[in-house]
C-alpha cells in the first residue's frame, strides 16, 4: 500500500507517524527481548530487565489507542493513563528487585553481604521530618526502601479502580480529583526517592553493571510523562493551548498533545534501552547460567 503523504490532511499525517513510531518502539524492543531470550543466563536479573523494557512499547501503544479514539469520555482517558502508570509502578519495584540482584541483596532470605551492613543512609529533606537524618543500613532498612517502592505499586491500581468507578457513576468532582492526584503524587515521590536512595549507598558497588544508564531510562520515562502533563495543563490554563473549534473540548486537545509527546519519546527510550539493558554482558555466561538455575 502506497502512502500519498500530499493528500493527507493534518490527522492523517498525525497517525501515520505516531504509528511509525510505535513500530519502532516494538522493533526494537523485540530486538532486545529476544536477544535476552538467546542469553537467558541469570534469569533472576533478567526476569526484571524484561520488564523494564516493556515499559517504552506498552506506553508508546496505549498512548496510539488514545490518539486513535480522540474524544473518548474522562473515565475512558483515565483508563488509558492508569495501565501505564500501574505499570510504571511494577517498573520501579523490579528496577529495585535487579539491583538486589545486583548487590546480591535477598530480604525474603534475610541476605544481606556484611560489607555493606552499618552503612549510613543519609535522608533528605521532607524525609528528615518522618526519619532521622542518618541511619545505620541493614536488614530492616533494606526492608524500608523495598516497602516505600512496592506501596505505589499497590496504591496505584486501588486509586486507579476508584476513579474510574466514581467516573462512571459521574461522582468525581474537583476535590476528590485533587485528592486522588495528592495521594498518587506523595506515593510515587516515594518510591522514586528510594531507588535514588538506594543508588547513592550503592554507587560503588553499582558501577560495573552501569546504574546510571539504567535509572534514566526509568526515570526518564516517568519524568516526561508527568512534567510534560503539568506544563500542557499550565498552556491550557494560560489560553496557549486551545481548541479551534467548537465541538472539540480543548481538554482532547491537550491529551493529544500527551498522548502524541509519549509515543514519540518512547522510540527514543527504547534505542536508548538497547544500550543501557543490552544483553551482551550475558553472553557467553555459562557458569553463573547453571549457578542461577540451581539457586531458582
Amino acid at each position: 500500500m502506497n502512502l500519498n503523504l500530499y493528500n493527507m490532511n493534518r490527522v492523517q499525517l498525525t497517525l501515520t507517524g505516531a504509528a511509525l513510531c510505535v513500530m519502532l518502539s516494538v522493533l526494537f524492543s523485540i530486538k532486545l527481548l529476544l536477544a535476552h531470550i538467546s542469553n537467558w543466563k541469570k534469569p533472576k536479573e533478567q526476569k526484571a530487565i524484561v520488564v523494564i523494557i516493556l515499559m517504552a512499547p506498552i506506553y508508546a501503544v496505549v498512548s496510539y489507542v488514545g490518539l486513535l479514539k480522540f474524544q473518548g469520555s474522562e473515565a475512558y482517558f483515565m483508563f488509558l493513563e492508569s495501565i501505564k502508570e500501574c505499570y510504571e509502578g511494577l517498573v520501579m519495584a523490579k528496577f529495585l528487585a535487579l539491583l538486589y540482584s545486583y548487590l546480591n541483596i535477598s530480604i525474603s532470605r534475610s541476605i544481606v553481604p556484611d560489607e555493606v551492613k552499618g552503612r549510613e543512609i543519609h535522608h533528605s529533606f521532607p524525609m528528615t521530618l518522618f526519619q532521622p537524618h542518618s541511619v545505620k543500613l541493614n536488614h530492616k532498612t533494606l526492608k524500608q526502601l523495598k516497602y516505600w517502592t512496592w506501596q505505589f505499586v499497590a496504591i496505584r491500581p486501588v486509586c486507579s479502580i476508584l476513579m474510574i468507578a466514581l467516573q462512571l457513576l459521574d461522582i468525581y468532582p474537583d476535590w476528590i480529583s485533587w485528592t486522588f492526584t495528592i495521594i498518587l503524587n506523595i506515593s510515587v515521590s516515594l518510591a522514586l526517592y528510594s531507588l535514588v536512595l538506594f543508588y547513592h549507598v550503592f554507587d560503588k558497588e553499582l558501577a560495573p553493571h552501569n546504574p546510571l544508564a539504567k535509572f534514566l531510562c526509568v526515570k526518564g520515562i516517568v519524568f516526561f510523562c508527568f512534567w510534560q502533563g503539568i506544563l500542557l495543563e499550565i498552556l491550557v490554563a494560560m489560553g496557549i493551548i486551545k481548541s479551534q473549534h467548537i465541538w472539540i473540548d480543548v481538554v482532547y486537545i491537550q491529551q493529544a498533545y500527551q498522548n502524541m509527546l509519549v509515543v514519540v519519546e518512547m522510540m527514543f527510550f527504547s534505542v536508548f534501552q538497547m544500550s543501557a539493558y543490552s544483553a551482551a554482558p550475558y553472553a557467553g555466561d555459562t557458569k553463573s547460567s547453571v549457578k542461577d538455575k540451581k539457586k531458582d
